[in-house]
């Protein structure tokens, strides 16, 4: 069920960040800087957030009315991007849309931990995770048939984002129930004092820490959409770049969320880091749309094998009664590493070209890897 409130919450948001890069650059006469600095922003807001909504959760023992408050302000931000005259309007309407998948992030995931037997851990993250990716490709599809449809007209596409964002919420309230058990203490949880998260213990602060690094590699898909335009793709097919890299993310996420309860989390991750390396290496030397293509294919193929088991690998390091805070963390160390990569994606490719934009994440990539070559030590199985 947590999966389908997904899937319409990413029908609308996908709807409108499919297109949102060439509106920005075409309607509203944006840098490509510019565009960085929103999407680092609005991205890095989102996941620092979430340690304060997974710190609260924990607080409180409840997870669904952070949820739902989160789910909310997203469906609200909405008629934002419609209404928006400037840069700085879309920045606004990001920066709410941000913080209500901040809040909402966190509880979700810790509740999916609350409710999934640990056995089974990584299918249930990995189903999650292709429910939410079924509808980062439905939402581009139906952006490119609405442009289409309204000849190019952006704004009346971004209204219709409206209606999946209300059955988003809808289905949260009358679909979810928060679980009798599992669920975090009533008692006050004092989750930034250092004693209490020094009760995290090294094997999650690592992966917290190559969390960051493979963040740094991980700019906003914004600059895949702006390659492809770059490379000849009209502004009303601009969301099919997402719908590519969405459909191989929704095919791989669960198949390998499920082969992540029965293999080395460190191997799997180390295989997903050398797909990303592949990607940003095709992107940086495409020479037209099909190079792109398969530069976004890989890319969506990282995605498959590394944010359902991020994840699990957090759920499986973290103490039960801290899993709220531990999520928490690990969203913020990776939004401060998303502002960066953001940022420094945009002043590359404005400043040096995209092609060495895409060269600086295989470099943050293989550092990563490395970094996971240096970890002997096999962290706790799901």
């Amino acid at each position: 069920m947590l999966g389908f409130v997904s899937l319409f919450m990413d029908v609308s948001s996908e709807l409108i960040h499919g297109l949102l890069p060439v509106f920005m650059v075409t309607s509203l006469g944006a840098s490509v800087i510019a565009v960085g600095v929103v999407e680092g922003i609005a991205e890095s807001t989102a996941l620092m957030v979430k340690v304060f909504s997974g710190t609260l959760s924990d607080y409180l023992g409840k997870r669904k009315s952070l949820a739902v408050i989160g789910y909310g302000l997203g469906a609200l931000s909405k008629p934002l991007f419609a209404l928006a005259l400037t840069v700085n309007w879309v920045l606004a309407a990001r920066f709410i849309d941000r913080i209500g998948k901040g809040i909402r992030g966190a509880p979700r995931d810790a509740l999916i931990a609350d409710l999934a037997p640990p056995e089974i851990r990584g299918a249930a993250y990995g189903l999650r995770q292709s429910l939410d990716t079924v509808g980062a490709f439905v939402g581009p599809l139906l952006g490119v048939a609405l442009m289409l449809y309204w000849a190019g007209d952006f704004r009346t596409v971004f209204w219709f984002a409206l209606i999946p964002a209300f059955f988003a919420v809808m289905l949260l309230l009358f679909g979810v129930q928060e679980p009798g058990a599992g669920a975090a203490p009533r008692t006050p949880v004092k989750s930034i004092r250092w004693k209490t998260l020094a009760e995290m213990g090294g094997a999650y602060w690592f992966v917290v820490a190559v969390g960051a690094v493979f963040t740094l590699a991980r700019f906003s898909e914004a600059f895949l959409i702006l390659r492809a335009q770059q490379q000849g793709l009209p502004d009303s097919y601009a969301p099919l770049v997402l719908v590519v890299m969405s459909l191989v993310y929704a095919l791989t996420a669960y198949p390998l969320g499920r082969l992540a309860d029965h293999m080395s989390h460190m191997t799997l991750l180390g295989i997903g880091l050398v797909a990303l390396i592949v990607a940003d290496l095709i992107l940086a030397t495409a020479q037209g749309l099909p190079a792109v293509a398969l530069g976004v294919t890989f890319w969506g193929l990282h995605l498959g094998m590394t944010q359902g088991l991020l994840a699990t690998m957090v759920a499986a390091t973290a103490p039960e009664h801290l899993r709220g805070t531990a999520f928490g963390f690990f969203n913020l160390a990776s939004g401060i590493a998303m502002l960066v990569a953001s940022v420094l994606a945009g002043l590359l490719w404005d400043r040096l070209g995209p092609g060495v934009t895409f060269y600086a994440g295989a470099a943050f990539s293989a550092a990563a890897l490395f970094m996971l070559m240096l970890r002997n030590r096999r962290l706790p199985a799901a």
